[in-house]
């Protein structure tokens, strides 16, 4: 596991960001999923099997660094298609709300 993903894995967001900040790039693969697309699954999953809240810190994280959540994963996955099928409204408002953002600043930008 890369040390990205591996922040991601265990919630360790300045960890996180030191890497982000230090260039890491935030849409990075490993295991077939990019870090987007593995935090909403451990940010879903980690609700489920603690019986606690939902979150969104990884991928709030992520998404100013320039991960995509648009961009297919190797097997397809999507992580606004990911995010709607675990029911993280989170994820989904947050991602959506990006990608309105982005095509704002596409159009503004002309």
């Amino acid at each position: 596991m890369t040390p990205a993903h591996l922040a991601v894995e265990h919630g360790r967001l300045n960890e996180l960001t030191r890497l982000l900040d230090a260039d890491t790039d935030p849409n990075e693969m490993w295991s077939h999923m990019s870090l987007i697309l593995h935090a909403i699954d451990v940010e879903a999953d980690g609700a489920v099997q603690n019986d606690v809240p939902l979150n969104v810190a990884c991928t709030a994280v992520l998404l100013p660094y320039g991960a995509d959540p648009g961009r297919p994963c190797p097997q397809g996955e999507i992580p606004l298609l990911f995010s709607l099928h675990y029911d993280h409204e989170m994820a989904v408002g947050r991602l959506e709300a990006h990608i309105a953002r982005r095509r704002n600043e596409q159009v503004l930008a002309g």
